[in-house]
């Protein structure tokens, strides 16, 4: 079972992760962040991988560390669960509509994290959330996660709508990545042998 539990706990943040990438969508997630809640919710919905997350972060300051704190925990989760990469498509693709907004994302699971991020918000923030946050999650979990991923917002003129796009390319192509290739269920998606 493609399945992961990850703690983490600092000074900023006291986080648990928990994960089966072979879910339905099923999510229980709690930050304290309402905005952020939501966008996690899609990623697991869109993606069919069950999550459960619970974080106690310093919100008093603001929601910065528990937004990227939990973008490091999540992809150490998903690098757990996926394991050594045997059997999956490794690349997924979506170009994903939301009203006005239109969001291509792209992504390798090569255990080379990049983030190339071309999403620019017409409001700095979506009711009290920060939205350079989104970029701020999507870095912490390409770069844990071990994955290169692209976002490109093309059209949008709503903040909520272009972030909640970017979270549901991200998912879908996350899906798409994750599944098993049924022509090569036993091999490792690299001509290296490894990832």
């Amino acid at each position: 079972m493609r399945r992961a539990t990850v703690t983490r706990k600092t000074a900023e943040t006291d986080i648990s992760v928990e994960i089966n990438l072979d879910g339905t969508g099923m999510y229980d997630n709690q930050t304290g962040v309402g905005f952020f809640d939501h966008m996690l919710d899609q990623l697991a919905r869109h993606a069919l991988i069950d999550m459960t997350i619970r974080c106690a972060g310093d919100l008093h300051i603001d929601d910065h560390h528990t937004v990227e704190d939990v973008g490091i925990a999540l992809g150490q989760a998903l690098t757990q669960a996926v394991g050594d990469k045997r059997g999956i498509v490794r690349y997924g693709a979506c170009l994903l509509p939301m009203d006005d907004a239109l969001v291509r994302a792209a992504l390798d699971l090569s255990a080379r994290p990049y983030l190339v991020w071309k999403v620019d918000f017409p409001t700095p923030q979506i009711k009290t959330f920060d939205t350079e946050l989104v970029r701020e999650f999507f870095q912490a979990f390409s770069t844990h996660g071990g994955i290169t991923l692209h976002v490109e917002a093309l059209d949008g003129i709503n903040s909520h709508h272009i972030a909640e796009a970017a979270f549901k390319a991200v998912a879908r192509a996350l899906r798409d990545a994750l599944e098993t290739d049924p022509r090569k269920a036993d091999a490792i998606p690299s001509t290296k042998g490894m990832l």
